[in-house]
């Protein structure tokens, strides 16, 4: 049967009007590629705006793991922790949760552990199937109880955080971790009698902080970390000296030994930590001077060695460290002339010199407005005491003590408020009696002249 003679004209004009891309994909055969999921939109994930030529691993898997889901043993075992878990939780992007792209089964590599309820326990089957963790962290979970770790998860672990977290920790429990490379630990209570019991088993640390641990015992003689980095044992009960074999750690950044009961002086070889950024051993009892080898660290920007027993001059070196932002020396011993002037004060960001008794300033190199707790120096580099009230004051020594020193302005301020105190009352007190004086002869007169009537 042929077509009506107006159908083939019709069609070849309805043909002419579509556009070439819709006769093209009509013509092309269907292809087997699957529509992205949700996890795996650009628009689920807040990095894939920035970059979308190199995904990162870990949140967003490539093609050949796009269908492998978390290993089941170690879904049960996160669900066992009264941990929420989506139906396949390496696709969540949470933070707190990071996998790897292994087929058929993906595994954890990273877990965060967060404010955890009451009813949180450790198992040791659960922590069993979390062995491929590298990086396990408890943050806000103080009920939760530590278990053994098996000796797998042990071992694979390279950063352990605990952050006011975990009760009845011990060093002994802590040394087991032995191939760690970072350990924090901060406002958690550590049963250990120092350090040593500890770290003597990692050799790989680059970073360990144990603040707020109630802390005791002495800080290691030995140090055979040549990678560390970073030491904080602030806020702990540590006791005796620093030693200088802690000197020998070429490649330390930041050294924090401070709120403790350290004593002894300050090893004179502190200056071969040369790659020293931040130097704190505030309030603890060091004594003797400040080592001169402090001047051969470039790169020190935070020096606080205030609350101590320090004593000696402020050595001049300081005044020359260009990277130098933060600067404490107060509540020591120092004397003598403070070696600072206007323009090195005004380029730190922190400054704080009072409660050094026997140390002075050159009032003629500073400006009367800047207030240094400390009091100015008299021609015999000694402090400046405040004259005596009566007696009129020199042109820069009593004007240097009342607007520069906090001290020495506040004694000085507070005897001319006593003396103009005295002043006004005996004036006042004279006026009244002369007053009631008056009022008394009046008051005779008028009874008189009535009695006269």
């Amino acid at each position: 049967m042929e077509p009506p003679p107006l159908l083939l004209p019709i069609s070849l004009f309805i043909l002419l009007l579509l556009p070439p891309s819709l006769i093209t994909s009509a013509r092309s055969p269907p292809t087997a590629t699957a529509s992205p999921s949700p996890a795996e939109s650009p628009s689920s994930s807040p990095s894939s705006s920035h970059s979308t030529k190199s995904p990162s691993p870990t949140t967003n898997p490539s093609p050949s793991s796009s269908t492998s889901q978390l290993d089941p043993k170690q879904l049960r075992a996160l669900q066992s922790l009264n941990i929420p878990t989506s139906k396949d939780p390496c696709r969540s992007l949470h933070p707190t949760i990071i996998c790897d792209n292994s087929a058929p089964f993906r595994h954890l590599l990273s877990l965060l552990l967060s404010n955890c309820s009451d009813d949180v326990q450790l198992s040791i089957t659960a922590l069993d199937s979390l062995s491929t963790l590298t990086t396990l962290q408890f943050l806000n979970c103080p009920s939760v109880t530590p278990v053994h770790f098996p000796p797998g998860l042990a071992s694979n672990l390279r950063s352990f955080t605990a952050i006011h977290s975990l009760k009845k920790l011990t060093g002994v429990f802590l040394s087991r971790l032995h191939n760690l490379t970072d350990l924090t630990l901060s406002a958690v209570i550590v049963n250990a009698s120092g350090p040593s019991i500890i770290l003597s088993n990692m050799k790989y640390l680059k970073s360990v902080t144990i603040s707020q641990a109630n802390l005791s015992g002495y800080l290691p003689k030995h140090w055979h970390y040549t990678n560390l980095t970073h030491i904080d044992f602030s806020v702990n009960r540590l006791i005796g000296k620093i030693p200088s074999s802690l000197t020998q750690l070429e490649n330390l950044q930041s050294l924090n030994l401070s709120s403790n009961e350290l004593d002894g002086e300050i090893p004179t070889s502190i200056g071969d930590l040369i790659s020293l950024q931040n130097l704190s051993l505030t309030s603890n009892s060091l004594s003797g001077p400040i080592p001169n080898s402090l001047a051969a660290i470039p790169s020190l920007i935070h020096l606080d060695l205030g609350r101590n027993q320090l004593n000696g001059s402020i050595p001049k070196f300081i005044a020359d460290m260009k990277e130098l932002r933060y600067l404490n020396l107060e509540k020591n011993d120092f004397k003598g002339i403070m070696p600072f002037n206007a323009s090195f004060i005004k380029r730190l960001d922190v400054f704080k010199v009072g409660g050094n008794a026997n140390l002075c300033y050159n009032h003629s190199s500073l400006s009367p407005n800047v207030k240094l707790g400390i009091a100015p120096c008299d021609k015999h580099g000694l402090p400046l005491s405040p004259p005596p009230a009566r007696e009129s004051s020199d042109g820069g020594g009593g004007g240097g003590s009342s607007d520069d020193d906090d001290s020495g302005g506040d004694v000085q301020s507070e005897n001319s408020t006593q003396q103009h105190s005295h002043g006004p009352s005996k004036v006042v007190l004279g006026v009244a009696i002369g007053l009631s004086s008056a009022v008394f002869l009046i008051i005779f007169l008028v009874l008189i002249s009535k009695c006269c009537r």
